[in-house]
């Protein structure tokens, strides 16, 4: 699997489509607003003590942040759907893992994003990782059987073992 598909963010056309959407209100309407806010506030007075225009600078940091990371993961997206059959664990699979010394101790989730992806938390149980992720990098592109090791956070190798891959059905 290249360094590219790693740094690729899969969406499907679904997500993608909804995170455009988001992007586009938020670089237009969205900017005009959080401005017309600012001005606003600005109109009242004295910036110092002026919690309106703190409130909305504050609100305006954090819009443009979240243009910046919209316009980032769709930059870097792939769209798709999730594979039909999977035999390699790649964005979009439900895979299911074993931690060495203990094979019945699994860890069953989907590779992807759950927001990107579109699924409800208060709906979905699935558990999601990033394929950027220590777990999820280490298992790309592997098939059922395949052992591989990654290291935690604290630094300690973990090994597992791939036990199935299945396209995620949301």
């Amino acid at each position: 699997m290249s360094e590219n598909t790693a740094q690729a963010i899969w969406l499907t056309q679904e997500a993608y489509d909804r995170l455009q959407e988001e992007l586009e209100y938020l670089s237009g309407p969205g900017r005009a607003d959080i401005t017309g806010k600012i001005a606003a506030a600005r109109d009242e007075g004295d910036l110092k003590e002026n919690g309106g225009y703190h409130a909305a600078r504050e609100e305006q940091g954090k819009q443009e942040a979240r243009i910046r990371q919209l316009a980032d993961m769709l930059r870097r997206a792939q769209v798709g759907q999730a594979p039909e059959n999977a035999d390699e664990v790649a964005p979009g699979t439900k895979v299911t893992i074993a931690f060495d010394g203990d094979e019945s101790d699994t860890d069953t989730f989907l590779l992807g994003s759950r927001e990107l992806l579109g699924l409800d938390e208060a709906v979905d149980e699935t558990n999601v990782y990033s394929p950027q992720s220590p777990l999820g990098a280490a298992i790309l592109g592997k098939r059922k059987g395949d052992a591989v090791s990654y290291q935690a956070p604290n630094g300690k190798p973990i090994n597992v073992t791939v036990v199935k891959v299945e396209p995620f059905r949301g």
